[in-house]
């Protein structure tokens, strides 16, 4: 990216988004009844977890992607923890997931006792690779005593992981195949791709149960919030005991049955997912027209807009360029928000962080060359 090309980007990007200065990476907008429904909770003092706006959100949540249960949480990195050891997977075991990803993922397979082992991720989707998963799992696993176990450290090998980054699916029904194949769950972490759908069905429903993310920077937010969505109607109970301080119900009686966890999403919280969720059709139709402007400028321009991959239907959360190399990616990022643009550049691996530099890994050659050159920019609604 030369001189000319990086004042035209900014320029464009401007234009996108008049009248906002700094342009945000991706700030929430409340358009609807937001205001009005945490009026509606605050008089009812049920701001806590107790309250009709947490079933509500659920039920939008259920309509949407069609899974019969869903179970609303304070985070998605809370999900990911409840979700695991909702599915039976603890210390002792490891997951597969991939090295280019958000930390929440690494981090929510500790918070659970497991080990996460990292792969290589896909050129066309930025998510995990099948053929990278499946060379790790012939290479270094074995049948015995009738689970999976890693050869090396003779841990259970429990479960896959992969992300769907920036909202774009990842080959999800290959990788659920091989799952299958080797006997092992498969468990989405959803919390970047609400809406998006590969071969017409939704990310979050080809596992055993996956989880949406709603922070305050995702396409759909409730401040903080996450989701744990699954057909299983054990696991989600499970789920949602144990997040509920393993309390069991009974009229009086503080009695539980298990060390628990207080993760249930508040009311408050939930009351504006409702409102986010009335509105999703447009905020969604809208993020994808911002994206094929932004296919049509860099196109023009000779830069590489990365785009949805084949099958799919993405929400573009947060659209990504990708540069030469890592030279031309620090001097976008420096330019641009040195000039009120504010742009990032994607996820340090997770096998190069300090928790995470001796975990099980396969060689991850792909996912080193998007850290060198994917930068995020701007992808805030524009309504």
């Amino acid at each position: 990216m030369n001189k000319q090309q990086i004042r035209n980007t900014l320029r464009f990007i401007k234009q996108l988004y008049p009248g906002e200065n700094p342009v945000p990476l991706h700030a929430p907008r409340f358009l609807g009844n937001e205001k009005k429904y945490l009026g509606e909770c605050i008089d009812s003092t049920l701001v806590s977890y107790v309250g009709g706006f947490v079933t509500d959100f659920e039920e939008h949540i259920k309509r949407l992607t069609g899974v019969r249960n869903a179970v609303a949480i304070v985070s998605g990195t809370a999900a990911l923890h409840m979700v695991l050891l909702a599915a039976g997977i603890g210390a002792g075991d490891e997951v597969v997931t991939q090295s280019l990803t958000f930390a929440a993922t690494a981090a929510g397979i500790r918070h659970s006792g497991a080990m996460p082992v990292f792969v290589d991720v896909d050129r066309e989707t930025m998510g995990m690779s099948p053929e990278s998963l499946k060379r790790w799992l012939r290479k270094n696993t074995v049948v015995s005593g009738g689970k999976l176990v890693d050869t090396a450290t003779g841990s259970r090998v429990a479960a896959v992981m992969p992300m769907h980054s920036f909202g774009h699916p990842v080959r999800i029904d290959e990788i659920a195949e091989i799952c299958d194949d080797f006997g092992i769950l498969l468990i989405e972490d959803a919390a970047e791709s609400i809406g998006s759908r590969y071969k017409g069905k939704y990310t979050g429903t080809f596992g055993k149960a996956s989880i949406l993310s709603f922070n305050g920077n995702k396409p759909v937010t409730t401040g903080g919030g996450g989701m744990i969505l699954t057909d299983d109607d054990e696991l989600a109970a499970r789920a949602r005991h144990i997040s509920t301080t393993a309390k069991r119900k009974h009229r009086w009686e503080f009695y539980h049955d298990e060390v628990g966890y207080n993760l249930r999403m508040p009311n408050v919280n939930a009351a504006i997912g409702c409102a986010q969720m009335e509105l999703f059709s447009r905020t969604f139709d809208n993020k994808r027209e911002t994206a094929r402007r932004y296919s049509e400028f860099f196109a023009a321009e000779g830069i590489e807009f990365f785009k949805e991959p084949k099958d799919a239907v993405s929400n573009y959360w947060l659209n990504a360029i990708l540069l030469e190399d890592r030279a031309a990616r620090d001097e976008f990022l420096g330019e641009s928000n040195d000039s009120g643009v504010q742009t990032r550049p994607i996820w340090v691996l997770m096998h190069k962080l300090p928790p995470y530099e001796r975990c099980r890994r396969s060689e991850v050659p792909v996912s080193e060359w998007f850290e060198e050159r994917t930068v995020n920019i701007p992808s805030s609604v524009r309504l």
